[in-house]
């Protein structure tokens, strides 16, 4: 990738031993070198005792179940690889995935990774502007998504993508293109610390992130989903997280296939009654998944759970929001199980902290470090984050809150936000990165989750940046300024709600304000507000920054606290 690879220093490829048997249990290249999907399928495929065994059950709009063996997706993906080659991809483009978790997505993910390219997956909610901005951002030159997709999110923006070279679609023009393929195409040569992965990740400040990861980061997969989540080759997996966030390619994608299980992708839209019959019907084993999606099953009460026989459910893991313990408790009375909750981001690419599936839940906690991740808690400074004096962090020993850290030598830690060195850099301090978590740690090393650093929403398990959010609005010719926070939901965890202030001349109104509901939803899709105020005006800081903080504590009638960095104090 030339001059765009980003490499963080203190970030190599040595690991400590805690990853050596995951590192063992791997096959490498025939010829040397590493590559992810080498590990997930071909492999696999070379294996007469496992090509016939199932990698992926799809379960279409009509519930009705399609699979693919690891030997037929080790050929189908070797064929997109192929059509790669076709469209002039060399090592290192960025291709990027607009698609929800079906067949096509795991061919395509295989795929690009075999042909040493760079999988950029991007959420299908997403609408226009977020996905044009994360496609400019990841510099991606072809695009995999359906014919639906991209008459309404893509179409609208294509002439604004001159990079974007070739859109695939799904459906007969994909189809077409592989079967004149070779299912053969041996996969381009990878190293450890050739770039594999491009997530990206909604900032608070500024534009959406890409996070970087490497080939590398398998060992993690593997080693997590072993140790964290139990998972074993006679599992049927079922992770119900989007494949356009990291939780949906490292632990729905990469996790299950390394280690060699059977996973199960769900085509259709959230529904408690429905998931009861996937968990049921699929005899589900392990089951990772949102806090949201528990509280839901939580509120529909024990009754509904009764009526399925999940007696195949071994472990259920939960990922993307802290969990309450009200719900591991409510798991435990009308599930039978604890549900083991885990910690991890964009940036650490796999589980860090976690109780794994074979250990004792404390309802409210995370759990521990993982094996092979140093943990620590680092002294707050007044903004929050970590106090750094002259380069350097104060680690809080025994019982303690402060911000998380984590040291740097883990496989999948990221290799920087590309094209943007500095954001890269404000993430490490004094040999440790900066997770912008704020947790408690207790006397027996357990940690708990206390808020996030920064303004980030979290909303139904997606991230969601303000200043994105703010940034779309604006561009609506009725709206001067924007200021957006989430508002606590007992379902979603947050609701995103906007406050706007209009241009001069203009009325605020019931239909203006309907209208603007809907423009977000056509430019954001699932991340638009869920409400809108009109307001005169917002709080801003003396630098001029809207204080969205300011604007939380008003809306939840809580006391204002320091304003001695406020314009306007008064």
């Amino acid at each position: 990738m030339a001059s765009d690879t980003l490499v963080v220093e203190g970030t190599g490829s040595d690991v400590d031993d805690a990853w050596t048997a995951a590192r063992r249990s791997l096959a490498g290249l025939p010829g040397g070198g590493l590559n992810i999907a080498h590990e997930a399928v071909d492999r696999h495929a070379a294996d007469p005792g496992v090509r016939g065994r199932t990698a992926l059950r799809v379960l279409d709009r009509d519930g009705d179940a399609h699979e693919l063996t690891y030997g037929e997706l080790a050929r189908r993906s070797s064929r997109f690889a192929s059509v790669l080659d076709r469209l002039g991809v060399w090592p290192g483009d960025r291709v990027a995935t607009l698609l929800g978790p079906d067949a096509d997505l795991y061919v395509a993910a295989l795929g690009i990774l075999k042909a040493g390219a760079v999988l950029a997956p991007l959420f299908s909610a997403f609408g226009r502007e977020p996905v044009r901005t994360r496609l400019e951002l990841g510099g991606v030159s072809v695009l995999v998504t359906t014919p639906e997709l991209y008459r309404r999110t893509v179409q609208p923006i294509r002439d604004d993508l001159p990079g974007l070279r070739h859109v695939l679609l799904t459906g007969p023009m994909l189809d077409g293109l592989l079967d004149a393929a070779d299912p053969d195409r041996p996969i381009t040569p990878t190293a450890p610390g050739d770039a594999a992965l491009l997530h990206f990740t909604s900032g608070t400040t500024g534009a959406p992130k890409a996070a970087l990861h490497v080939h590398e980061a398998v060992v993690a997969h593997l080693a997590t989903a072993r140790s964290v989540l139990g998972l074993r080759t006679d599992d049927v997996y079922w992770c119900t997280a989007d494949p356009g966030w990291v939780t949906g390619v490292s632990y729905g994608i990469v996790a299950p296939l390394v280690v060699g299980a059977t996973a199960v992708a769900d085509t259709r839209p959230f529904d408690v009654r429905r998931w009861y019959r996937v968990l049921a019907e699929q005899r589900v084993t392990v089951w990772y998944t949102a806090p949201t999606a528990l509280r839901m099953f939580m509120a529909r009460g024990g009754q509904e759970a009764r009526r399925y026989d999940l007696s195949a459910l071994r472990t259920i893991a939960s990922v993307g929001e802290p969990l309450n313990g009200a719900v591991v408790e409510w798991a435990l009375e009308v599930l039978g199980l604890q549900v083991h909750d885990t910690w991890w981001q964009t940036e650490t690419g796999a589980i860090m902290l976690a109780t794994p599936a074979d250990e004792e839940v404390r309802p409210g906690a995370i759990g521990r470090p993982v094996p092979g991740i140093e943990a620590a808690v680092l002294a707050q400074g007044p903004d929050g984050r970590a106090r750094i004096d002259d380069g350097h962090v104060t680690v809080v020993g025994g019982s303690a809150q402060g911000e998380l850290a984590l040291r740097p030598g883990w496989p999948s830690l990221f290799r920087g936000y590309f094209g943007d060195p500095d954001r890269t850099a404000a993430c490490f301090a004094d040999g440790w990165y900066l997770t912008g978590d704020v947790v408690r740690r207790d006397r027996d090393g357990w940690y708990r989750f206390v808020a996030r650093a920064d303004d980030v929403i979290k909303t139904a398990g997606h991230l969601v940046g303000p200043f994105e959010v703010e940034s779309c609005l604006m561009r609506h010719p009725a709206v001067a300024e924007a200021g957006v926070i989430g508002v606590p939901d007992p379902a979603a965890g947050a609701l995103v709600k906007a406050f706007v202030v209009l241009r001069a001349g203009i009325e605020p109104s019931r239909e203006l304000r309907a209208d603007l509901l809907g423009y977000g939803r056509r430019e954001l899709g699932a991340v638009a507000p869920r409400s809108i105020a009109l307001v005169p005006d917002l709080p801003h800081t003396r630098s001029g920054k809207v204080m969205r903080r300011l604007l939380r504590t008003r809306e939840l009638g809580l006391p204002d606290g320091d304003l001695s960095t406020l314009e306007n104090p008064s």
